[in-house]
């Protein structure tokens, strides 16, 4: 640990979409990265949450991936992006070219583990993670990594620092904390638990009897990606799919969700899912998977067992039983916050209060990404509103 911190006027802390976009418009305030702010990311590589995703993943067949702002300076856009290469590649280039030529000096891999209120200053504890490679991260996964954190002794403590800072962009965004609902059996499950997060590649399912938990596009793609690989594939989900009748979600339609977003966090509730909301458009590929019979949801199964996931039943649907060599928990993610709760910002109602992409509670904190921001369009916009309010109070 430092005996005192570095001083800056404020830390950025995550470098995806939302955290460049509030670095570009500090940028255009004049403010100078490295000396008026610092930006800390986690990742070992520029490509926020999607360096993390699977190599088959192209721009394209997920949610739009949307310019950030300034990028038009550099000549890139994903509109024109190469669809031939990995999503996390095209997204890792791009990131990576924005951050260099704004002259962003990200700091990575730095992983953030408190932030506390001291006072004027606001403290950012943090952790350099360098001898921690992105493979390593990857291959032990969400269930690993909770494997591991009981099973093993903690590992060489990593160099600690702090940064005293007047204000704090959390710009975290969600990859970082799976939602992995619980169902009886699930640790007496003998094959392969994995969430979206741990998907890696298709052919390790090769020849498995598969199981896909979810009702978003993550899920719908797993299904589709592992069609012919799989020997069986069953997907449930919690809720009936909303299937709408277009290629692209309409605007009116996202409107409504980001809405429900947007108050959820002004009066501190935990965020609603935005595809529960929206529904799910039917594009050609998902159409002639519904056709086909592949993307036919099942309600969700009663209890796990060594091999199989199990229906109990009632009067109205016999009990039924489905064979699963691996369980992909396609449910999610939620806000990953754990490192503000010494500041004591959650509410009762199990979020936090943000409006306008500040803390109600404490001004000098701002949430980029968070409810109705958790958007590559969102998040651009969330910048300019927060760089602005930033510079107003300096």
């Amino acid at each position: 640990m430092t005996s005192s911190p570095e001083r800056v006027k404020i830390a950025v802390i995550g470098a995806g979409q939302a955290g460049l976009s509030v670095a570009y418009y500090l940028r255009r305030f004049e403010l100078v990265a490295g000396e008026d702010f610092v930006m800390l990311d986690r990742a070992p590589g520029p490509g926020g949450a999607w360096q993390h995703r699977w190599s088959s993943l192209r721009l394209g067949t997920a949610h739009r991936v949307n310019d950030l702002p300034g990028m038009a300076d550099l000549g890139l856009s994903f509109d024109t992006a190469d669809r031939t290469l990995p999503a996390r590649e095209v997204v890792a280039d791009y990131y990576g070219r924005f951050e260099e030529h704004f002259g962003l000096q990200v700091r990575r891999p730095m992983d953030v583990r408190s932030v506390t209120n001291e006072g004027v200053d606001l403290v950012v504890r943090y952790d350099d993670l360098s001898p921690q490679p992105l493979d390593e991260q990857r291959a032990r996964g969400f269930f690993g990594r909770m494997r591991k954190s009981f099973q093993e002794p903690p590992e060489q403590a990593a160099p600690r620092h702090e940064l005293a800072v007047q204000f704090l962009v959390n710009a975290t965004g969600t990859w970082g904390s799976p939602f992995v609902p619980y169902y009886p059996g699930m640790t007496a499950f003998e094959g392969r638990h994995l969430h979206t997060s741990d998907f890696a590649d298709a052919e390790a399912f090769r020849g498995k009897h598969v199981v896909v938990v979810g009702g978003g596009t993550s899920a719908i793609g797993f299904m589709l990606e592992l069609e012919g690989i799989a020997a069986e594939l069953t997907w449930v989900s919690r809720r009936p799919i909303d299937w709408l009748d277009r290629q692209e979600l309409d605007l009116e339609g996202a409107s409504a969700a980001v809405a429900k977003q947007d108050e959820a966090a002004r009066s501190g509730r935990a965020l609603p899912s935005i595809v529960s909301g929206t529904g799910v458009p039917k594009n050609r590929r998902i159409a002639a998977g519904i056709e086909r019979g592949l993307l036919v949801a099942r309600p969700m199964f009663d209890r796990i067992d060594a091999d199989r996931v199990i229906w109990e039943g009632d009067d109205d649907h016999p009990a039924s039983e489905v064979r699963a060599d691996a369980i992909i928990w396609a449910t999610g993610f939620r806000p990953e916050l754990r490192h503000l709760s010494p500041l004591k910002l959650r509410e009762k109602a199990g979020g936090i209060s943000v409006g306008q992409g500040a803390s109600w509670n404490d001004p000098r904190i701002f949430l980029a990404g968070y409810g109705p921001q958790a958007s590559t369009i969102g998040a651009s916009r969330a910048g300019r509103m927060i760089a602005r309010q930033i510079m107003a109070m300096l």
